[in-house]
């Protein structure tokens, strides 16, 4: 039976440890404006660097591999399952728990290198509900972590792909695209999406939805929703401007200031220097006021009108969240639009 779910009430106070938890260098880029422009650290180099907590832990899990092991899921950089992503996919056939136990918990300690406090329990709760605990998940490494060669270590498994990558993969946030999703107690859930731990921000979506005059909903409101899969996540660059959804530029000041942080409460989830890096290519991008929102009507489950699939989207950004029939988050952040090299798993 699943644990009780710690995040289905509320979330302010797992927000407020985020931005604590960015420390000095990252908090002022975390608490400034998007609507602002670039601030000066945006010319500085962010994000994770082969020395951090996750990408140690990779080199020396990389390091303890048997021959056998390497054989099965140690592969060269450019290969090409390394820049896939999808919902539910084993990239490599052994899991984590077909690996010793200091390997396993070597797992473990990246898994918890890569998000922050608040992140690691989601992720964790997640994985429990969904495929019965993290050691039923897969990893793979691909180059040579611990040396000064790139390398990326990539989990995947039902509702997630995720990475470190020691900012191996210059210019992509994360270190290429990601997936997380959850099923809270049933594959179709309710109106209300109880105890899912991400629909927390469904709710900031649509709070900001609701904000809307009549012409501006008309804009962001469209009926048929983008596939379920990484095609949809394809950054479009100056494209932007002919996509569909309510520009972000054309709003008031306060519901920017809404956009702006429903952008850091998404972030939530991330360590500190993957999120800074995020914002960072976001900005650079034009910052939010290049963004656009759009809702959709298929999918809106209990035909409530709070919409459960949405997508925001800039220049090189796009963060598709479907909540219908649970949620499926496709995510891809670039410092533009070129730098997408992204398939399914």
């Amino acid at each position: 039976m699943p644990a009780h779910n710690p995040f289905s009430g509320n979330d302010q106070s797992s927000r407020r440890q985020f931005v604590r938890s960015l420390g000095a260098s990252a908090l002022g880029a975390a608490a400034l404006p998007l609507i602002s422009g670039l601030p000066a650290y945006a010319q500085e180099k962010v994000g994770p660097k082969p020395s951090d907590a996750a990408e140690t832990a990779v080199a020396r899990l990389f390091k303890s591999l048997t021959k056998e092991q390497r054989e099965l899921i140690s592969f060269s950089f450019d290969d090409p399952k390394r820049s896939m992503v999808n919902n539910n996919w084993a990239i490599v056939k052994p899991t984590i728990g077909d690996l010793n136990k200091d390997q396993q918990a070597l797992c473990q300690e990246i898994l918890k290198g890569i998000t922050s406090e608040d992140g690691y329990a989601r992720f964790t709760h997640q994985m429990d509900e969904d495929a019965g605990g993290f050691d039923n998940y897969h990893v793979a490494l691909f180059g040579e972590p611990g040396s000064d060669k790139p390398f990326e270590w990539v989990l995947t498994g039902r509702h997630d792909t995720l990475r470190a990558d020691g900012n191996s993969v210059e210019g992509l946030a994360f270190g290429g695209p990601i997936f997380y999703g959850h099923a809270s107690h049933s594959d179709n859930e309710d109106a209300t999406h109880t105890d899912n731990v991400w629909w927390y921000q469904g709710r900031q979506a649509n709070a900001i939805f609701k904000t809307l005059d009549d012409k501006q909903k008309t804009q962001a409101l469209v009926n048929t929703a983008e596939p379920d899969s990484a095609r949809s996540i394809r950054l479009v660059g100056d494209a932007i401007d002919q996509r569909p959804g309510v520009a972000i530029a054309g709003l008031d000041g306060q519901q920017k200031k809404m956009v702006d942080a429903l952008l850091k409460d998404m972030l939530l989830p991330f360590r500190a220097s993957d999120a800074a890096e995020a914002m960072q290519y976001i900005q650079g991008a034009g910052g939010i006021d290049r963004l656009r929102l759009t809702f959709y009507k298929e999918g809106d489950i209990g035909n409530d009108g709070v919409w459960d699939m949405w997508k925001l989207e800039g220049p090189a950004l796009s963060w598709y969240f479907r909540g219908s029939p649970h949620v499926h988050t496709w995510l891809h952040i670039a410092k533009d639009a070129k730098q997408q090299p992204i398939s399914n798993g």
